[in-house]
This record gives C-alpha cells, structure tokens and sequence, in this order.
C-alpha cells in the first residue's frame, strides 16, 4: 500500500520542508490541501515552490478548496465562485504534476424535498463540468464521500455512486466520514473506482479526524487498500498513524 498524508499535518510548513519530511520519513504520496497559502489562485503566482517534487519519488495529489463553497449552492454567485476556484485547481494541479483532485460534492442550506433536488441537479450539473475539464488536461477527478449529516449528499453509497457515474470520476473514500454513516463496509465493498482512500478515526459518530487506533474503527478490514492519505491534523499523529497501520492491517 502506498501511504502518503495531508499537508494540512504540517499546513505553516513551507513546501519544500514538508517535501523534506515526507523523504525523510518515506511517504509514497502527499495530498497538498488548497486552502490558505496554497489557494489556487495565490498558488499559481508562485509555481517556483513546488518544483522542489521534481527531486523526489513522491506523488503529488490535490485537495480542492471547499472553504464556503458549494458546487450545489441554489445562488449562482456561489456556485459560480465553487466552479472558478475548482477550474483553478485544476490548473494549479497540471501546473505541478498532481495526478488527483479531491473535492467534495456540495450540500442543501435548507432541507425541504424541492430545494433537495435542485441542490443535486445544480452539483452534478457543476462537477460534471469541472471533471470534463480535469480529464481533458490529464488529471484524474476524484468526489469524496461526506461524514453524517442530513444537509450533505454522498453520505451513503448509492448516492456517491450516482455522482461519480454522472460526473464521471472516481472516488476518494473517507473511511471516517464512512464510519459516522456505520457504512465503512458498504464503501470499501462499493465496487466503484477508488483514487485513493483518506484515513482517520471516530468513535462513529462526529467526524473527529482522530489519529488512527484512537477510535472505534475496526481497521482489519482495510487489508489490500492500494493507497491511502492519513487525514489528520498533527504530523506527529500522522506517523503514530502509519505505524499502527504497519502492525494492524
């Protein structure tokens, strides 16, 4: 299993620095998070920094901006927004060799039945769109499933299978966010195309991104998983991570 982990772990790290850990430490991938200092549209005005990778046997993936966006928003200035900063990752991720973008698939503001199916025709609607250009240039999209909460779509299979196919991605599962869904076997057994899956713990029920081992995930069955991004906030957590990975998978 190639093991890689977010740079949010080591977000006021400069880049080349959190390249130096990742070899120091052999990961295989980092997942750059595209918020703050690396917000596209920032990033771009400063590609210098990454080619530092260029040194290095590491992938580089992308997690797109989700920071107030919303590709199913009902105000198009929103969405219009949603769709201007996911084209830019998508630059940003040709720009520096990035293989995947990961992006979330929106949610409702108000839960009534109407306004539900117009928030999912608007997202698929928006993600088709921004995947088609993603692919053109070579980048593989990729739609994550989201932790339990009645206002996010992609919280149960069926749902995530439906984006993907429409908008013709893959899929980055989140097993925590799968587990507060008590859905961790339904994802891992989905049978749609996997980027990669995102690890970190819960007790099953809030999205607490917690170092791996430290909640009630039963991480057995994640045997044969081809590639994973520990998800969690505190690079030295990311290494407990790894090693518990190494001696309970």
């Amino acid at each position: 299993m190639k093991v890689g982990f977010t740079a949010l772990a080591l977000f006021d790290a400069p880049f080349d620095r959190i390249m130096q850990r990742a070899f120091e430490d052999r990961f295989d991938v980092i997942e750059v998070l595209c918020e703050g200092p690396y917000l596209p549209r920032h990033a771009l005005r400063n590609v210098s920094q990454f080619e530092i990778a260029s040194q290095y046997d590491i992938e580089l993936t992308l997690h797109s901006p989700t920071v107030d966006l919303n590709p199913a928003s009902v105000n198009v200035g929103i969405r219009e927004e949603t769709t201007k900063q996911l084209t830019e990752t998508v630059d940003l991720a040709a720009a520096i060799n990035a293989s995947t973008i990961t992006t979330h698939p929106g949610y409702v503001k108000r839960i009534n039945d109407r306004l539900t199916r117009r928030s999912l025709d608007l997202a698929l609607h928006s993600l088709e769109k921004w995947a088609n250009y993603a692919a053109d240039v070579g980048i593989v999209p990729a739609i994550e499933n989201m932790p339990r909460n009645a206002k996010y779509f992609c919280t149960e299979v069926m749902q995530h299978k439906l984006f993907i196919e429409t908008c013709g991605t893959s899929a980055t599962i989140d097993v925590g966010h799968a587990h507060t869904n008590n859905a961790v076997t339904d994802f891992l057994q989905a049978g749609f195309p996997v980027t990669y899956y995102h690890l970190n713990d819960n007790d099953g029920e809030r999205d607490l991104h917690l170092p791996i081992g430290e909640g009630t995930i039963d991480w057995t069955q994640l045997k044969g998983i081809h590639k994973a991004i520990i998800e969690v906030n505190d690079y030295t957590a990311v290494k407990a991570s790894r090693d518990f990975l190494a001696r309970d998978t």
